[in-house]
């Protein structure tokens, strides 16, 4: 089910409350260990990683927090350092973090340091997994871990020492860790280390570990909700936050009969829109596709864009920050980097351009995303990731627009799952084949044919 609840706040707070309730529990008790959170996409997981801090440090217990990238980092400590003021919050970095260009200079409540020394009595430290590896003899009651989807497992054996219990909080429907090494040697046992940390917390202490989850994306549109959760996240349901109807997105000027206008005019009605262009094999650096993303990018900037919600209900005009343009691979966003400014729209060169793995976790009014599929002669591993696609189409809070050739149904079709089975390695769920054509199914009504 992915219709609004009547409450969607209630339902929220009941989760955290109960969320709450277990770290107390497990405080208090021997046997527990942790709890693990699912989240689906910009359901507060952030939040609760913040109230749960406070209120452990209110409790009397001094937190570690790790996550996975300095601007995880960053961004967490400049919000737990403005909650509360009389918190004393370090932040241990590497040698290499530039501290003097940080934003967290200047928070009167923050120290930055590269040794755990001088951070000892601090109420809560937080550094990258791969930073608290490298800390020696520290110890904690309590730590939480967030974005724990995108912790490899070897990175939580390296720190999992450090602390008796922990709070493990992600996005099972986002990307997965990833290597840049040969990983097969593991292939199939208990300690591969390609497997997220979650996975293997509870595939080794599942009788010790609370499993919950946050019912509600406050991110997503409802008209977003009803595909993103049967296509992604088949088993743990979310609803959407707002209803129909709170959230607009209107254009100061009128388009004019092209098949970029259509589309964004598609967008703003139903919140989806599939921008096709003619089936034809091309290399990954598409110039039709790449410049039909950069052009809808700068007409929703030309046509002044403003957007109505539950946070602006006098209405806003939308900025170049406020879109994004998904892609799969770096060079594909060079590329479209490089046409924005060549569109002669004021602040389009100030769109937001990155692949899947950058954009996790951020959020934006609008995205615009170049189908992992089009124009492609295969059908790898890589670009069929659920997790990859999921990441793409699930960034926005009013509309999302997907930019594909048309024949990627057929491509699907052709090119079925070619893995090889191998034993004692589980299944992916769901499938990136089932959930590509989810996707697909979804946006055929909403499909702008371009021309060639």
């Amino acid at each position: 089910m992915t219709s609004t609840p009547p409450d969607p706040a209630a339902a929220a707070a009941v989760a955290v409350q109960t969320i709450l309730g277990d770290l107390e529990t497990i405080g208090r008790a021997d046997g527990g260990r942790g709890v693990v959170v699912d989240s689906p996409p910009g359901a507060g997981k952030t939040t609760l990683v913040r109230r749960a801090a406070r209120e452990l440090v209110a409790a009397g217990e001094p937190i570690m927090i790790i996550a996975q990238t300095n601007n995880q980092i960053d961004d967490l400590t400049v919000r737990l350092a403005a909650d509360d003021p009389a918190l004393r919050v370090g932040r241990i970095s590497g040698e290499d973090y530039a501290a003097g260009r940080s934003p967290l200079r200047g928070l009167d409540n923050v120290t930055i340091a590269t040794k755990i020394d001088d951070l000892r009595g601090f109420d809560i430290v937080l550094g990258t997994a791969a930073k608290w590896a490298r800390v020696k003899d520290h110890r904690r009651r309590w730590a939480i871990v967030d974005e724990a989807y995108q912790m490899r497992s070897d990175a939580l054996l390296l720190v999992a020492s450090q602390f008796e219990r922990g709070l493990f909080v992600g996005d099972p429907g986002q990307l997965d860790p990833f290597t840049t090494v040969a990983t097969e040697r593991w292939t199939g046992l208990t300690y591969d280390p390609r497997h997220n940390a979650v996975d293997v917390l509870l595939a080794h202490n599942r009788e010790a570990v609370i499993e919950r989850r946050l019912p509600v994306s406050w991110r997503l549109p409802a008209s977003a909700a009803t595909l993103v959760a049967p296509a992604f996240y088949p088993y743990t349901a979310f609803t959407a936050g707002v209803p129909d109807g709170v959230r607009e997105l209107q254009f100061t000027t009128a388009g004019v009969r092209s098949a970029l206008d259509d589309t964004l005019d598609m967008a703003r009605r139903t919140g989806w829109a599939l921008h096709q262009l003619p089936a034809r094999h091309t290399q990954r650096t598409d110039s039709d596709v790449a410049g039909a993303a950069a052009g809808l990018a700068a007409r929703l900037l030309a046509r002044g864009a403003v957007e109505r919600c539950e946070l602006h209900p006098g209405g806003r005009r939308l900025t170049p920050a406020d879109v994004a343009i998904g892609v799969v691979h770096r060079d594909q966003a060079e590329q479209i980097r490089w046409l924005l400014p060549r569109t002669n729209v004021p602040g389009a060169d100030q769109v937001v351009v990155d692949n899947a793995n950058r954009l996790q976790g951020r959020e934006f009014e609008v995205v615009i995303v170049v189908h992992p599929l089009s124009g492609r002669r295969d059908a790898t591993t890589f670009h069929l990731e659920a997790g990859r696609l999921c990441v793409l189409t699930s960034r926005h809070r009013q509309a999302c627009i997907v930019v594909a050739r048309a024949g990627i149904t057929h491509l699907l079709d052709a090119h079925p799952a070619t893995d090889p089975v191998r034993l004692n390695v589980p299944v992916k769920f769901p499938d990136g084949w089932e959930a590509h054509h989810t996707v697909l199914s979804h946006l055929e009504p909403h499909t702008i044919v371009a021309p060639g």
